[in-house]
């Protein structure tokens, strides 16, 4: 693991692969990548304008890439299924799923289906898309992978048995806009993404199935996350200060992808192991530190119940 980079990437010809949100930073270098190593590239981006347009720059930039931009809104779950449904006319398998899309710290707001945006966006959407993939990835078996892309910051919020309330409803709208705090629901997001890792990864071991889950982290990379929020509010003090360590602090964007391709494609990732950078928030990929609440067996199978209700996806073939 110590230096590794792009170039220690294995070949992936012949292999097929997932990205949301990869229409630009963490997202598009992960996709680059691998096309570049030779993986078939499905580019899911909310913005058909921008995923074509990152379909068209990634072929500019890997020349013969095999690559095409497919339309996911992670905050519909209709667009999901459309999506998963669209995928499975056009490929019989999947061996990557890059979990990777995300907003954060933005103002309150609901999805489509009435969940609080970022646990919406960030852990429901995703959860029905492993979910509705499921049976194409279980067709790439052995060797597929899912990696869920997290952050250092979940550590902001904790999801314990109390959280988890009728049908995951406390879950789904923490407090409602009255005492919505952007940060905390954002590190709640993310302990959802370590914690669905987890379960995901148990029961695949109960299932004895070759999948293998695992979770990665960019460290502070400099991405367009950090402009989420001044695009639905104006300028902030948040915003600028984001703007000044993206351009001062933040490693670019294709070493920020490192932990994730590292997660998605070195020899030998242990199921639920969480990569990121060395150095915490920058570096070459390490095993990441994890708080101990999303490794807790209790409270990923309470997150799942409840995700099931709440997107109506069933994950039938892998049984509690």
């Amino acid at each position: 693991m110590p230096g590794w980079n792009a170039t220690h990437i294995p070949d992936q010809s012949g292999r097929s692969a997932v990205v949301t949100g990869a229409n630009s930073g963490i997202g598009y270098a992960t996709a680059r990548e691998l096309a570049r190593r030779g993986a078939s590239v499905v580019l899911a981006c909310r913005s058909a304008a921008r995923g074509r347009a990152a379909e068209v720059r990634l072929r500019a930039e890997v020349p013969g890439a095999r690559a095409e931009f497919m339309p996911l809104d992670l905050a519909d779950l209709a667009s999901v299924r459309e999506f998963a449904a669209g995928y499975g006319q056009r490929h019989a398998s999947l061996d990557l799923l890059i979990n990777n899309a995300g907003v954060m710290a933005l103002p309150y707001g609901r999805t489509v289906d009435g969940f609080e945006t970022q646990f919406g966006v960030n852990h429901l959407g995703h959860f029905a898309l492993t979910g509705l993939l499921l049976p194409r990835l279980r067709a790439a078996a052995p060797g597929a992978r899912i990696v869920n892309v997290s952050s250092g910051f979940h550590v902001l919020g904790r999801i314990g048995p109390a959280d988890v309330g009728p049908a995951g409803a406390d879950l789904a709208d923490p407090g409602g806009a009255h005492a919505y705090r952007r940060w905390i629901a954002y590190g709640r997001s993310k302990t959802a993404n370590l914690l669905f890792t987890h379960e995901l990864s148990r029961r695949f071991t109960a299932a004895a199935s070759p999948i293998t889950a695992v979770a990665a982290h960019p460290g502070y990379a400099s991405s367009n996350l950090h402009s989420g929020a001044s695009k639905l509010e104006g300028p902030t003090l948040d915003s600028r200060v984001a703007a000044i360590g993206n351009a001062v602090l933040a490693q670019p964007a294709a070493s920020g992808a490192l932990p994730t391709l590292y997660a998605a494609t070195a020899p030998g990732v242990r199921p639920d192991a969480f990569i990121g950078p060395r150095f915490g928030w920058r570096g070459a990929p390490a095993r990441s530190w994890r708080a101990r609440w999303t490794l807790d067996d209790s409270c990923g199978e309470l997150l799942w119940a409840a995700s099931e209700e709440l997107t109506g996806v069933s994950y039938s073939a892998l049984p509690r």
